[in-house]
């Protein structure tokens, strides 16, 4: 009885960690789609680090948004 329940709970974590990733993939792509410039070029060629920052934070801004809707 508690291995069920601990299975399913592994499993429902799994299955949400999943869709988080999902869609933090997502934002990153219509982040790439949207903005003017090659992030790839700006941060490895021309090493913006002031664009490195501003997208870590963005990535875990959306990633705490998409953990406080998954955790209800």
């Amino acid at each position: 009885m508690i291995a069920n329940q601990l299975l399913h709970q592994l499993l429902v974590a799994a299955i949400f960690s999943i869709m988080g990733l999902v869609l933090c993939g997502l934002v990153w792509l219509v982040l790439v789609k949207i903005l003017p410039f090659s992030l790839r070029k700006e941060m490895e060629d021309d090493q913006n680090i002031a664009l490195g920052i501003v997208l870590g934070c963005l990535i875990l801004g959306i990633s705490i948004i998409i953990a406080a809707s998954i955790h209800g």
